[in-house]
């Protein structure tokens, strides 16, 4: 009698000790990565001892970018995994404490509790007495709990002291409508008595979302996961997105979004319903932020190319970006401006004014142009370079890879004008994990030292033109290798 053996059931091949191996070496380097900046966001010193701060900072950035290098040395599969579940610890380590270094988010709870009572945000400052009724002891101290740091005071009776959490108690808010509408949603699903804990919360989930966004982008175009790390890990996320729960978050995923969206549709047919979409979600990142506009040119990466696509279609391709994305900033304002007696741009021309973007030296913005002209031309410097590099991304630029566009059109910006607050520089690590190109990343480090260890040194300017000037060494360092045929 003839009988047939049955094969023993497969099983996977061990895996080789050197990936192994690689493994535990980013996961330990991670780990490590993820303790600092819970000791950071520990570290109560950012107007007692600066000093500190920065090496904690220093310490936290040194140890994502060697985390960020032993990644790549993981296989696709085990670093997906890796970046996804290190991107949630590295976030949650921003919850372990209340806003170290900002005291923005006082402003978005009260912009919430605002709304919530059925008031225009843009109509009162915080320290108006027709909002008094709506003040509270958290976010409106009084007495000896007026004392302490990033508190400002308000009129109060006679022998009474009062202040507030909020900066700029006597400005009204500049927040667009869809930053306005995510502080009303925080706000209406949050307990009484649960203070900032819940933006918090939204900021980490929201971090957490454009990991995810960023995995299955990356996952479509065929390119490495690894590359979401400069994201998930970014000592930014954490300590911006996170602790000081800063809104600019929402508009880095909805810019991740939009261009996810608009370069997996420039190979669809018909084409223009998925630029259409992601035209809308990058007027609604314009709506949270203003910043995020400058990411509208890399979505219209080649529209004046020599390529065979006639005047008219050039022209739909235009539209069927602009005009979603106009739309929705429209639509978003439209309901406030409808329920507001003063202006929707609130504080913005006093803003600009305050910060230095009128003129340079108050606040050493335009740093770098004016190390070699004078302060006089820096905002028309500022403008013709930032126009060259626009119509270089829409003359040059792959509507394949519109992150590419987005992230060169947002890095020259802030290189020429050399922002002051670091969370702003979300937006940029969101575009360098599309992209790739790992050097931009200097513009968010040069962001944190101006911020934070221009606090520790008399000069304070020159910690800030020198990092950005090292930023922009990186950048010009980083192109040059790759046109000699570098590969990203």
């Amino acid at each position: 009698m003839i009988t047939s053996a049955v094969p023993p059931p497969a099983t996977a091949a061990p895996p080789h000790p050197a990936t192994t191996l690689r493994t535990v070496l980013s996961a330990t380097l991670l780990a490590a990565l993820t303790t600092v900046l819970a000791l950071t966001a520990r570290s109560d010193t950012f107007h007692s001892d600066p000093a500190k701060l920065t090496a904690w900072y220093a310490a936290a950035w040194a140890l994502f970018a060697a985390a960020a290098w032993a990644v790549w040395k993981v296989p696709a599969r085990r670093a997906a995994l890796l970046v996804l579940a290190g991107g949630v610890a590295v976030a949650a380590t921003g919850l372990l404490a209340p806003p170290r270094t900002s005291t923005d988010a006082y402003r978005y709870a009260w912009d919430g509790r605002v709304q919530a009572a059925g008031i225009s945000p843009y109509d009162h400052a915080p320290a108006d007495p027709a909002l008094a009724r709506l003040r509270d002891g958290w976010l409106f101290p009084a007495g000896d709990a007026c004392s302490g740091p990033d508190r400002a005071r308000i009129p109060a009776s006679q022998g009474e002291i009062r202040c507030t959490r909020l900066n700029r108690p006597t400005a009204h808010t500049i927040y667009p409508p869809v930053a306005e509408g995510y502080f009303l949603l925080v706000h209406e699903v949050s307990p009484a008595d649960a203070r900032l804990k819940p933006l918090q919360a939204g900021g980490a989930l929201l971090s957490t979302g454009t990991t995810a966004a960023l995995l299955i982008i990356l996952r479509r175009r065929g390119r490495s996961p690894q590359l979401a790390a400069y994201w998930a890990w970014c000592p930014a996320v954490p300590l911006e997105a996170v602790n000081n729960a800063h809104a600019d978050v929402l508009g880095a995923f909805l810019a991740v979004a939009g261009l996810g969206v608009a370069g997996l549709g420039a190979r669809a047919t018909p084409r223009y319903r998925a630029e259409a979409v992601g035209g809308a979600l990058l007027g609604a990142a314009t709506a949270v932020k203003l910043l995020p506009v400058v990411v509208l040119p890399g979505a219209l990466s080649g529209v004046l190319g020599r390529g065979p696509a006639s005047v008219r279609e050039r022209l739909r391709t235009a539209a069927a970006v602009l005009l979603p994305a106009a739309a929705v900033l429209a639509l978003g304002y439209l309901p406030y401006v409808l329920a507001s007696s003063s202006s929707v741009l609130g504080y913005l021309p006093g803003y600009a004014q305050e910060e230095g973007y009128e003129d340079p030296s108050v606040k050493n913005r335009f740093a770098l142009l004016r190390l070699v002209l004078p302060d006089s031309w820096a905002q028309a410097a500022a403008a013709a370079v930032l126009l060259i590099v626009v119509l270089g991304v829409l003359r040059r630029g792959d509507p394949e890879r519109p992150w590419q566009g987005a992230l060169v059109v947002t890095g020259a910006a802030f290189l020429l004008l050399t922002p002051g607050y670091s969370w702003y520089a979300l937006l940029v690590v969101a575009l360098v994990a599309l992209d790739g190109r790992w050097e931009w990343l200097g513009i968010a480090l040069a962001g944190a030292a101006e911020y934070v260890a221009d606090r520790a040194v008399p000069d304070s300017d020159a910690v800030g033109t020198w990092a950005y000037g090292v930023a922009a060494a990186a950048v010009l360092a980083g192109w040059a290798l790759r046109n000699r045929g570098c590969k990203d």
